[in-house]
C-alpha cells in the first residue's frame, strides 16, 4: 500500500466517541474495535477525499513527536488491518464530494 491512498470508515458500523478514544461495532459479526487516540485522529480525518499522506502529515505527525518515517510505516499497518477486518475502506481514487 502507498501513502497516496485515500481512506474511507465504512459506513455500516455502529460508531462513538467515549472518552476521546473511537469505539466501533461491526454488527455483521458482532466485532468490537477500541482505537487508541492515534487511530481514532486517523479515522476521524478518514473522509475518503484526504490522501493518508495529508493524514499522516497532519493528524500524525503534526500531532504526535513521531518522524515521518515512523509515522507512515506504523500508520499503513494500522489502515491495512482495519481494512482487513472492513472497518476502513482503502481507495485509489478520492470520494466525489456529497451535493449539498
Amino acid at each position: 500500500m502507498s501513502p497516496d491512498v485515500f481512506i474511507a470508515t465504512e459506513p455500516r458500523l455502529a460508531v462513538r466517541k467515549v472518552a476521546g478514544e473511537i469505539v466501533v461495532l461491526a454488527a455483521d459479526d458482532s466485532s468490537l474495535y477500541v482505537l487508541n487516540d492515534v487511530a481514532t485522529a486517523i479515522w476521524e480525518a478518514a473522509d475518503g477525499r484526504t490522501s493518508l499522506r495529508d493524514i499522516i502529515a497532519t493528524a500524525v505527525c503534526g500531532a504526535y513527536d513521531v518522524d515521518r518515517e515512523t509515522a507512515e510505516r506504523d500508520v499503513m499497518e494500522l489502515v491495512e488491518g482495519l481494512a482487513g477486518c472492513g472497518v476502513l475502506r482503502v481507495l485509489d481514487q478520492p470520494l466525489a464530494r456529497e451535493a449539498d
